[in-house]
């Protein structure tokens, strides 16, 4: 019998009705990466707030993640995943209304952001009223249904991006109603118990996490316009790490944490976090860059680039299924370690041969990358929740889904701002060499800062015969600038095979009996 035959009738509706509202979280974390041109064109946002639009989200994702985990307790779980998804569906289509004029990008990322709050308030709601819905003989095969869709939904949304977008880019928003509403109405039939416990909330440690986790994002989001040296920069970026540190030392004193630090006495546990935040600095982040990539570099339409993603979840499908196997067997130091060193082996060559603009050349290694992403993503999160009692999963699952959020939202900044300095500077110099003046350069350099094809021909049209050139010239220097971004995303998966190799035990327990230590 299949995982889903096993499941009874209530179960099958209230997993289907979780799964419905997760599943827009995990879409809107990559499906903006497609749009991401068209919405620059059309709004005509800064480079910067176009990876705001991104970033905005998964920084609010994470910091508000854990609270959301305290408010399902305390408050209700089924009340929070009522009013997370509501928050959700109303932010999504304020987004998808988003006006033209000055006031585009502010109210664009501010949606977002409150997009991010709303997933934060709903997912932890969602997971903990899976498994508490399931009895523990059946618990396990609701779970491993649970994520395996929310992982395949990240792959896929920017896939579905690119046909939503052929229409208008304001459906990618839009989308997300009709889904919550069949959620929302699964929910009622299921008649999901709205149970809770009477904890405390600790408010202090939300607000230093938060705070923490936004200073560092603001920091290396911005380094590019503020420069590395800069007092905000330097102020942000360690402001951040000082509050992070803050958080951690208030917390070892609440009796009621926001987040439970002594899961990471648990050397496992600590580890694949570490693991699944580097990993996760290139998960998302990819999206975003090759999708771009496709876009100006490749020149491709908006559908294409869409096709250019699925090879890497052509790769990373199977990926999950071959980690899971490896886990299942014991094998999750493996898994990760060999899913990190073929990712980074895959990266490493992609990045070789994005100058050829020959996807022809490319599809291999972003395969590669894919694999080797699938079989360490579901095994680190999985052997990471395993070391604690099946009663804490919750709390556990919270722990996980902050690192990874976090990592993405700090890959994201990060290699961000390297793409927009770098991006900067070789275009100066191959127009100057072209012989074209320092100013003229400089605005068309500016211009180009993360925007698609469409958004530059205005800019190549003062060129006139020489457009041709110019825009060859770019998507060359745009190719260069992306071979810096994609060794990042190489360099974060070799970090993480160096934490698995030296922190994960050879030897390793059981999960029962890891379980059994607390």
């Amino acid at each position: 019998m299949t995982a889903v035959s096993k499941i009874r009738g209530k179960e099958l509706l209230t997993l289907a009705a979780m799964i419905c509202v997760v599943a827009m979280t995990q879409i809107d974390m990559t499906i903006v990466s497609i749009a991401a041109p068209d919405i620059q064109h059309e709004l005509k946002l800064s480079s910067t707030g176009v990876q705001w639009i991104v970033t905005g989200y998964l920084v609010a994702l994470a910091a508000v993640f854990a609270l959301g985990g305290r408010l399902a307790d305390v408050v209700g779980r089924r009340t929070m995943a009522v009013t997370g998804t509501l928050v959700f569906i109303i932010s999504s289509a304020l987004c998808g209304a988003t006006p033209s004029g000055d006031l585009a990008e502010t109210w664009l990322v501010g949606f977002r952001i409150l997009q991010g709050i709303g997933a934060a308030l709903m997912f932890p709601a969602a997971l903990s009223i899976v498994v508490r819905s399931f009895p523990i003989e059946r618990r396990g095969r609701a779970l491993a249904i649970f994520f395996a869709v929310a992982g395949g939904l990240t792959c896929i949304g920017p896939f579905a991006g690119s046909y939503l977008v052929e229409w208008t880019w304001r459906s990618i928003f839009w989308i997300n109603i009709p889904i919550a509403i069949i959620g929302l109405i699964l929910m009622f039939i299921a008649k999901v118990p709205n149970d809770r416990s009477s904890e405390p909330i600790d408010w202090g440690g939300a607000v230093l996490l938060a705070a923490g986790m936004a200073l560092s994002v603001v920091g290396f989001q911005q380094a590019s316009s503020w420069g590395w040296e800069s007092l905000p920069t330097l102020g942000c970026i360690i402001g951040g790490a000082i509050v992070i540190g803050l958080f951690l030392e208030y917390e070892r004193h609440q009796s009621s944490p926001l987040l439970r630090l002594s899961f990471f006495s648990n050397r496992v546990f600590a580890s694949q976090n570490a693991i699944l935040l580097l990993a996760s600095c290139a998960f998302v982040p990819v999206f975003f860059f090759a999708s771009m990539y496709a876009q100006i570099a490749l020149g491709w339409s908006t559908a294409n680039a869409g096709t250019y993603l699925l090879i890497f979840f052509a790769g990373f499908a199977p990926g999950v299924q071959i980690g899971g196997r490896m886990l299942d067997k014991g094998k999750a130091r493996s898994a990760v370690i060999w899913g990190s060193l073929l990712s980074a082996a895959g990266f490493f060559a992609w990045a070789a041969r994005l100058t050829t603009l020959s996807e022809n050349q490319q599809w291999p290694w972003i395969v590669l990358a894919g694999l080797g992403l699938g079989m360490l993503i579901g095994s680190a999160n999985t052997d990471a929740i395993n070391q604690v009692p099946s009663e804490n999963y919750g709390e556990a699952t919270g722990v996980t889904q902050t690192s990874r959020n976090y990592g993405a939202s700090l890959g994201l900044a990060v290699l961000g701002t390297i793409l927009s300095t770098s991006l900067h500077s070789r275009i100066l110099h191959s127009l100057t060499a072209m012989g074209i003046d320092s100013a003229t350069a400089d605005q068309v350099a500016a211009g180009m800062h993360g925007s698609g094809g469409g958004s530059a021909s205005s800019v190549f049209s003062q060129f006139g015969a020489n457009a041709g050139s110019v825009f060859h010239a770019i998507q060359i220097d745009y190719a260069e600038a992306c071979q810096i971004v994609f060794r990042g995303l190489g360099l974060f998966m070799v970090a993480a095979a160096a934490v698995a190799l030296l922190a994960l035990p050879r030897q390793r327990s059981t999960p029962a009996e890891s379980n059994s230590q607390g």
